[in-house]
């Protein structure tokens, strides 16, 4: 059941792509999501050279034989990347999907395709995600305005953006934003994606790296714990609210340059914080969908359960 284009040309078990999550995302997460029967890509940008990224792709091997990739960003980086490398570096260890994200993968569209990897792109507009397969694309992700991490600047939910992205390319899409369960999975599915993306769930499971600190605030927010911050400088990104971000959104309000809010954004300062277990002073990427969670399961708890239970609903909806 669920077998879809999705679970067919990225060879995983399910049509559950978990989303990738920075530092959150690395070789023990990303297997133990393969393991699973889901989906999961290591974060490139966040190994300081092509033979870190190397180390942490050989540790995922070693922890599972199931499909995994590696996420390029193409987000603007305070500290600069070579994604050229890191992408030939996935051809060489044998990396058979590469998800771009943040920005236009047109510098890199080719070499991807070139060297016969899937070629995934996680975009938040129709017109980028008609771009992304102009460019060669084979799957396409698209999130809505409820998403953590980094949705678009126009305000468009789920809802409404899925089945436009569906009906604007050839390619199979994936569609994350406010899904975090069975009843969300089923809904994914019935708007169209051939594939559902989860990220702020996945952070709520006992593999998940993230502090105890940061877990307890986010077992206790509703749906209205996250705000929306970096709309001034047109890099909106969804957070859990706290100290830090309510200081970023005064700043904006008030009018701020991306230098004046750059000390306050960067990612060491937040790894920092979380390092030190301070959920008030650590920015941390959480979706809308963090009201519906109540507790800590495994990552295979969760999957399992997403599973059978829209198995259950799809049952329920038969004629």
């Amino acid at each position: 059941m669920f077998k879809t284009r999705v679970t067919e040309m990225l060879g995983i078990k399910y049509p559950l792509i978990v989303g990738t999550m920075g530092n959150l995302s690395f070789a023990d997460f990303t297997a133990a999501c393969a393991n699973a029967g889901a989906f999961c890509c290591l974060p490139s940008v966040f190994f300081e050279n092509k033979e870190e990224l190397r180390k942490e792709i050989k540790k995922t091997k070693s922890l599972t034989d199931k499909p995994f990739g590696v996420n390029i960003s193409l987000f603007p980086a305070v500290r600069p990347v070579s994604n050229d490398e890191y992408i030939d570096l996935c051809f060489e260890e044998g990396v058979k999907v590469i998800e771009t994200s943040g920005r236009s993968p047109e510098p890199h569209a080719k070499r991807i395709k070139d060297g016969g990897a899937v070629f995934m792109h996680k975009c938040a507009r129709v017109r980028d995600a008609i771009t992304a397969e102009i460019l060669g694309a084979d799957l396409i992700e698209i999130v809505g305005t409820e998403c953590g991490g980094h949705p678009s600047m126009e305000n468009v939910g789920t809802v409404v953006l899925l089945p436009r992205t569906v009906d604007a390319v050839k390619v199979p899409v994936i569609g994350g934003g406010g899904f975090g369960d069975a009843r969300g999975f089923v809904a994914c599915l019935a708007l169209g994606a051939q594939g559902v993306l989860m990220g702020t769930r996945f952070m709520l499971t006992k593999e998940c790296a993230l502090p105890r600190e940061y877990k307890q605030a986010m077992l206790e927010a509703q749906e209205n714990a996250t705000e929306i911050i970096q709309r001034s400088i047109e890099n909106p990104s969804r957070v859990l609210r706290n100290k830090l971000v309510n200081e970023i959104l005064e700043m904006e309000k008030r009018g701020t340059t991306f230098d004046e809010l750059l000390p306050l954004i960067r990612g060491d300062r937040s790894r920092a914080a979380m390092a030190e277990g301070d959920a008030e002073r650590g920015i941390i990427a959480c979706g809308q969908v963090v009201g519906l969670l109540s507790d800590e399961p495994t990552i295979k708890e969760v999957v399992d359960s997403i599973i059978s239970g829209a198995a259950k609903i799809c049952g329920k909806l038969k004629p």
